[in-house]
């Protein structure tokens, strides 16, 4: 009697752990619209370094100019 008592239990346990067990998951899903600078689209690597290295020269000729300018 023991014996089939625990041949049940052993049964009973295998059998409810080896249960498939469903887990629901939501999946989400969001959209993100990214705004670029429209010029930078349509220029090149020369275009935009091009227009670095005008924004320093204009600063040094400003400069220059400023310092022609005060007569102190």
């Amino acid at each position: 009697m023991k014996k089939l008592i625990l041949v049940l239990a052993v049964a009973l346990i295998a059998f409810g752990s080896c249960r498939e067990q469903k887990t629901e998951t939501k999946e989400v899903v969001r959209e993100v619209h990214v705004e670029t600078e429209a010029d930078n689209d349509n220029e090149g690597i020369l275009e935009r370094a091009a227009k670095e290295v005008d924004k320093e020269v204009n600063q040094e000729i400003d400069k220059k100019i400023e310092d022609i300018g005060n007569d102190d």
